[in-house]
């Protein structure tokens, strides 16, 4: 039996992502310690086994900050200020982060999940296989917090994708933030109308329980998130409504072939989104020579996000002598190509290589 001290984590928040990320590490044999502003909460934790201890760990390894997004920026400062090792967080907005990710030891992050259920109880050590988990590195991130991050990260399951503060904030909008908003309005919108025909909940189908599957998630959490991303929520909004005003016109007209030429391009962009890299056979090597400095992975990540690439892992070889080192990613293989064009494009000279 192995004597080595198991690696140790902080959670601050322990609701439903909290608890989650509790579970999961301790599933992997962490330590983990938590607290939360309603000490209920983290007794509760600790007795569905999402935590080891209630209190603080200075010494944590890993800090994940779980709090709600008004919360993020106070807890994140005090914990770069109380413990000695890196810390993250899962809040759904970034830009009021930006001062803080100038200390190395910070890494934003967002995974991207959730569940109808609330709080801890509804906390799973398995919530994570598959999802998204965004980490926002700038241009001064230090590489080994970020790949320590990284690495912690995807040993829960989840697929990292990398993405500049702003950007995240936009595309977060986008793809849930409106989209929370648009389902809670049909349910309102259904709700009055089965005040008139009270049969009328009784008989949405398939389709609209699934559009508005999201308006059952807790709503305690959405004034801060408004709050925080206002702008680009706003943006979003407007042009949504601009294009639902686009398709009125088209369906008020009668025109058939515009709708159908609107419905295809939805079904074609839906039937495109990506699909998780499943099989070690299905991937291919990617080695890039990279200067041996700080911020020298953002850039490349960030890259492979716009590019639509997900990295399924990667390491790094540092050189012995010189100011170079070797990045080697491995990535599904029919993309790998791609990643290979945009890396030259961007002044890298990588190498592909099959896996044998």
């Amino acid at each position: 039996m192995s004597t080595a001290a198991p690696r140790r984590a902080l959670v601050i928040g322990t609701g439903l992502i909290g608890g989650s990320i509790g579970l999961a590490l301790r599933r992997d044999g962490w330590y983990v310690t938590g607290r939360d502003r309603n000490e209920a909460n983290a007794e509760r934790a600790l007795a569905l086994g999402a935590l080891d201890a209630v209190g603080h760990d200075s010494d944590a390894e890993v800090t994940f900050v779980a709090t709600p997004v008004g919360a993020v920026s106070d807890q994140v400062a005090e914990m770069l200020a109380t413990t000695s090792g890196l810390v993250t967080d899962v809040g759904s907005v970034k830009s009021p982060m930006l001062s803080l990710m100038e200390d190395p030891r910070y890494i934003g992050g967002h995974p991207m999940a959730g569940s109808e259920l609330e709080g801890v109880d509804g906390a799973r050590a398995d919530l994570f296989e598959g999802a998204t988990w965004v980490l926002t590195p700038v241009a001064g991130t230090d590489d080994t917090a970020f790949a320590t991050i990284r690495t912690v990260v995807t040993s829960l399951g989840a697929s990292v994708v990398s993405i500049p503060p702003d950007r995240h904030d936009s595309l977060v909008a986008v793809i849930s933030h409106v989209p929370h908003l648009t389902a809670a309005t049909m349910m309102r919108l259904a709700a009055e109308r089965s005040e008139e025909h009270r049969p009328l909940l009784r008989l949405a189908a398939g389709g609209f329980r699934d559009m508005t599957r999201i308006a059952a998630g807790h709503p305690g959490i959405w004034p801060d998130i408004c709050a925080e991303n206002r702008d680009a929520i706003v943006e979003e909004l407007d042009s949504l409504i601009e294009a639902l005003g686009e398709v009125r016109e088209v369906v008020a007209a009668g025109d058939r072939d515009r709708l159908l030429r609107v419905l295809e391009r939805a079904r074609r962009a839906r039937i495109a989104l990506p699909a998780r890299v499943a099989r070690p056979e299905d991937l291919v090597e990617l080695r890039v020579t990279i200067p041996d400095r700080e911020g020298a992975l953002a850039p490349i990540f960030t890259l492979a996000t716009d590019l639509d690439v997900s990295i399924a892992d990667f390491e790094i070889a540092h050189s012995i002598e010189g100011n170079e080192g070797v990045l080697i990613l491995l990535v599904d293989a029919e993309l790998g190509e791609r990643l290979q064009d945009g890396l030259t494009g961007a002044g890298y000279r990588p190498t592909l290589h099959r896996i044998e």
